[in-house]
C-alpha cells in the first residue's frame, strides 16, 4: 500500500471547528498538518485496520486495504478501546491503522479524541475530508502487476492528482507491469549465473539514483559486465522495449549479425543523420525527413526516447549495445547491421546523438560505408557541445571572459584516459563523455596546471525535461556529483563563462 506520512508544522495552533475550539489533552495541541508528506511503499500483510463510519468510502477503503493483504474491521463508531482491542495478537491486539471515513457519524468531539490517542499510541490515521487531523494519506493510484503510480496533490484535491495521473500514465508504455517483471527477472538470472549482487547496491531500491559509476569501463572479460549492461539498458533504452529484452541482448557481440528482412530488388542507401541533444524540437527538418522515410534505423543508445518515437511504427530500430567495455565490437555490430540492410536495398539511417561529426564516429562510419561502394548521406545535427551551455544559461564566449572554445573527450579510445589540455583562462572548454570518471579528470587537470577555483558547470540531459546543471568550481565538482548522483548523458562546461550570468556564493548549486 502506498502511503504519504504527514510531517507536523513547527508551527502550532489549535484546531477550531464551529464552536468547539479545541479537545486536545492539556500537554498536547493538535498541531496543522503540512502537506508534504513521505511516500512510502508498505508493506502491511496480515495487519489489522479499523474502518470507521459507514459511507460509500468505507466500501473503497475496505477494497485497498484487502487488495494490499491486510484485514479490514467496519465499525459504525469507534471508542478508543476498539485501537487496543481489535488489532493482531502479536501486537497485543494493536491496529495498524484507522480510516475514519463519516466524522459526522463518529463525532468530531470523538474523532479528535481518537486522534489524539492513535498518536499517543503510534497508530496511523487517516480522517476523511480533514487533511488536518490525518497522520498519513492514501495518493491516487495506478497499478499494474508489480509497478505502481502514485500521486498526491497534498491535499488539494484528488480530481486534480487523478487527472495528473492519468497525463502520467498516457507517457508510459502499455505494461509498466511487464517491464518490470522482465528485468527483475533478468538481473535474478545475471545473480543466479554468477554476478554479484553485492556489486549493484540499490538496485532494489526504487529511489536509488544512478551513480557516476554507469558509465565506468567494463572489460567484456569482467563477470559482472552483463550486469552493468543491464544497467546501461535500463538507463537508455526506449522503455516499451525493455518489455522483450532477453539474456541473448547481454551477450558477447562476436560474428556477424542476422541483418533485417530482404526488401525489393533496389539500391540500398546509407545516411548519417545527427539526432541533435535530446529534445525532438531541435531536430532539422532534414533529420526528420530521413527518419520518417528509412526502412531500418540503426540507433545510438543516448537518442532519448522522444526521438525514437518519431520512427514510424513499421520501421525497425536497433539500438546500439555500446556499453563501457564494449563500445569496439558494438561499433562493428552496427556496421555489419547496416552493410547487410543496404546490400539488400534498404535506406538505412545511422541515427547519432548530437552531430555526427562531433565525437560521434561519424568519418569512421563514412569510410567503412564508402570502401563497401555506398557513399552515405551526412546530415548536420545540433551538437550538445554548443546547445548545452545555452540551455544552461551559459554563453560560451563573453568579452572579457573568453575568446575561444575548445571541444574534447574525457574518454579516449578503450578507455583511455585524459590527455590533459593546456590552461588557458581566457578560454572555454567542454569536456564530453567525462562525467563518468570526473574524480580522475580533476586531479589530471590540477596536476597539469588547471586552476581548482575555475568555474565550472556539469549539465546533463540537456533540452529533455528532466535537464539537470550543477553550478560550481573544478574544485568541487566531484564532490557535488558524487552527492546528487548521474542523470546520464551529459558533459562539463570549464571556463570564466560559467560565472558570467550566475554569481553563486555555495559550493555548488543544483538547477533541475
Amino acid at each position: 500500500m502506498v502511503v504519504s506520512p504527514y510531517s507536523q508544522s513547527s508551527n502550532r495552533s489549535a484546531f477550531k471547528y464551529g464552536s468547539q475550539e479545541n479537545f486536545t489533552d492539556s500537554n498536547q495541541s493538535l498541531g496543522v498538518w503540512g502537506t508534504m508528506g513521505l511516500l512510502t511503499l508498505q508493506n502491511i500483510d496480515n495487519q489489522v485496520f479499523l474502518v470507521v463510519g459507514s459511507s460509500p468510502l468505507a466500501q473503497r477503503r475496505g477494497t485497498a486495504i484487502e487488495g494490499a493483504g491486510a484485514v479490514p474491521v467496519f465499525l459504525p463508531t469507534a471508542g478508543l478501546d476498539d485501537l487496543t482491542s481489535r488489532g493482531r495478537t502479536d501486537v497485543d491486539k494493536v491496529v495498524d491503522g484507522v480510516f475514519v471515513v463519516d466524522t459526522e457519524q463518529n463525532g468530531i468531539k470523538s474523532t479528535i479524541e481518537l486522534v489524539n490517542h492513535c498518536k499517543r499510541l503510534r497508530i496511523p490515521i487517516n480522517v476523511a475530508e480533514h487533511p488536518h487531523l490525518c497522520t498519513f494519506s492514501l495518493p491516487s493510484t495506478f497499478r499494474d502487476g508489480n509497478f505502481q503510480l502514485a500521486v498526491s496533490t497534498g491535499g488539494k484535491g484528488c480530481r486534480l492528482a487523478n487527472r495528473l495521473k492519468r497525463a502520467a500514465l498516457s507517457a508510459l508504455p502499455q505494461h509498466p507491469g511487464a517491464i518490470c517483471d522482465n528485468i527483475g527477472d533478468l538481473r535474478q538470472q545475471l545473480v543466479d549465473n554468477g554476478a554479484d549482487a553485492k556489486s549493484d547496491t540499490g538496485s532494489h531500491d526504487d529511489d536509488a539514483e544512478q551513480t557516476i559509476e554507469l558509465n565506468a569501463f567494463t572489460k567484456a572479460t569482467d563477470p559482472q559486465h552483463r550486469l552493468r549492461w543491464l544497467d546501461q539498458m535500463v538507463e537508455y533504452y526506449p522503455l516499451r522495449s525493455l518489455e522483450t529484452l532477453t539474456l541473448a541482448d547481454l551477450e558477447d557481440i562476436s560474428g556477424k549479425q542476422p541483418s533485417p528482412s530482404p526488401s525489393e530488388t533496389k539500391k540500398g542507401k546509407i545516411s548519417l543523420v545527427g539526432a541533435g541533444p535530446g529534445s525532438s524540437d531541435l531536430l532539422t527538418t532534414e533529420a526528420l525527413r530521413e527518419i520518417t522515410s528509412a526502412d531500418y534505423v540503426l540507433a545510438d543508445k543516448l537518442v532519448p526516447e522522444e526521438v525514437l518515437a518519431l520512427v514510424p511504427r513499421r520501421t525497425p530500430v536497433f539500438i546500439a549495445r555500446k556499453f563501457p567495455g564494449n563500445a569496439e565490437r558494438a561499433q562493428q555490430e552496427l556496421l555489419e547491421k547496416g552493410l547487410g540492410a543496404v546490400e539488400q536495398g534498404q535506406h538505412v539511417v545511422r541515427l547519432k546523438q548530437g552531430d555526427p561529426y562531433i565525437y560521434g564516429r561519424g568519418a569512421e562510419e563514412y569510410l567503412f560505408f564508402q570502401e563497401h561502394g555506398y557513399t552515405p548521406k551526412v546530415v548536420a545535427g545540433v551538437t550538445s557541445a554548443l546547445a548545452a551551455p545555452l540551455l544552461a544559461n551559459i554563453p560560451a564566449t563573453h568579452r572579457g571572459a573568453a575568446d575561444q572554445i575548445l571541444i574534447c573527450t574525457g574518454t579516449g579510445r578503450n578507455g583511455a584516459q585524459l590527455e590533459p589540455p593546456e590552461y588557458v583562462p581566457t578560454r572555454t572548454v567542454v569536456f564530453l563523455m567525462a562525467l563518468h570518471r570526473i574524480e580522475s579528470m580533476v586531479e589530471i587537470l590540477v596536476s597539469a596546471g588547471w586552476d581548482p577555483d575555475v568555474p565550472c558547470a556539469s549539465i546533463e540531459r540537456a533540452s529533455c525535461p528532466d535537464q539537470r546543471v550543477v553550478r560550481t568550481t573544478l574544485r568541487h565538482i566531484a564532490d557535488a556529483l558524487n552527492a546528487v548522483g548521474s542523470r546520464p548523458p551529459g558533459l562539463l562546461v570549464v571556463g570564466q563563462v560559467c560565472h558570467v550570468l550566475f554569481k553563486g556564493s555555495e559550493k555548488w548549486t543544483v538547477e533541475e
